[in-house]
């Protein structure tokens, strides 16, 4: 009879993975985007997108967070060189969320596209802040413990978008325009913040370890 092994979960781990990750996939935010989007669709489809664009999402993150190291230094690319570019596109969507300059690209999408993958999919949810993230948070990881807890953390923040997008009419009913305005800067200014840490954290190792893939 087999030994079952010690796990420990790491409760900081997976609350920092979770607030992480909420945070750039800005569930309540993407609520005005996900209803333009799927502005033509009745209920049903409203569901299937919002269903598909969670799974769509989810893979991409688990994809590079489990084989991400092995494909950037197959292409030559540091984790670093990722963490910076994730945290200057993080700066830019704190920017887009800080100063919302009306329609763009991506609430124009066509009745016939399949919104579901893309945008929504990725990059608007799984896109390089969210991959970067997840996959800090696993090199982080020491042991079966956090390693569990930071895709449990996955799990549960991609439930949290699954439902905000699954109830996008019951909760732009219920909200304000101008209380989803209020609480996208707070977020944009949230995410910049984490952009700027990204950047801050890179360059430092940088500096004491020179520049390597």
């Amino acid at each position: 009879m087999g030994i079952v092994p010690d796990i420990t979960l790491d409760g900081t781990a997976f609350l920092t993975t979770l607030v992480t990750v909420l945070v750039i996939m800005d569930p309540i935010g993407n609520v005005p985007i996900f209803l333009a989007l799927t502005r033509f669709q009745d209920e049903a489809a409203r569901r299937r997108s919002a269903l598909l664009a969670t799974m769509v999402a989810g893979a991409v993150i688990l994809l590079f967070a489990v084989g991400g190291r092995q494909l950037l230094h197959l292409v030559g690319i540091s984790l670093e060189a990722l963490q910076v570019a994730g945290g200057l596109l993080l700066l830019l969507i704190g920017y887009e969320l800080l100063n919302p300059t009306g329609s763009s690209s991506l609430t124009t999408a066509s009745e016939e596209a399949n919104v579901a993958l893309v945008p929504l999919g990725t990059p608007l949810l799984a896109g390089p802040g969210a991959i970067a993230a997840t996959m800090l948070a696993i090199a982080d990881a020491e042991g079966a413990g956090p390693t569990i807890s930071v895709f449990a953390a996955l799990v549960v923040a991609l439930a949290a978008v699954y439902l905000g997008m699954r109830f996008a009419s019951k909760v732009s009913y219920r909200l304000r325009p101008s209380a989803i305005e209020l609480v996208s800067r707070v977020l944009g200014l949230i995410v910049a913040s984490i952009g700027v840490q990204l950047l801050a954290e890179a360059i430092e190792i940088w500096i004491d370890n020179g520049v390597a893939t």
